[in-house]
């Protein structure tokens, strides 16, 4: 398990568009990626359910990783989240 804090620079927060890549980005990985925001979990691969987080900018969320390539797909993430929230 490989896992990794990130705090919205986005002014809007999460929302549709960052939420869609984010997903799509997931879904191509082997690995399971869960996000955080306090005591609310979300499958990372369901736009929905990233979105129904609510995080907003300045807030905190931390990405876990799970099997296939960890290593790999958490720098992927980590560079995602930095680039677009």
């Amino acid at each position: 398990m490989k896992q990794f804090s990130h705090v919205i620079k986005d002014n809007e927060g999460i929302h549709a568009r960052p939420a869609g890549e984010l997903s799509k980005l997931v879904k191509g990985m082997d690995s399971k990626v869960t996000i955080k925001k306090g005591d609310k979990v979300a499958n990372a691969a369901k736009v929905l359910a990233i979105m129904s987080l609510g995080a907003k900018y300045a807030q905190e969320v931390e990405l876990i990783v799970e099997g296939g390539n960890e290593e790999a797909n958490a720098a992927k993430l980590e560079e995602f989240m930095k680039a677009n929230l």
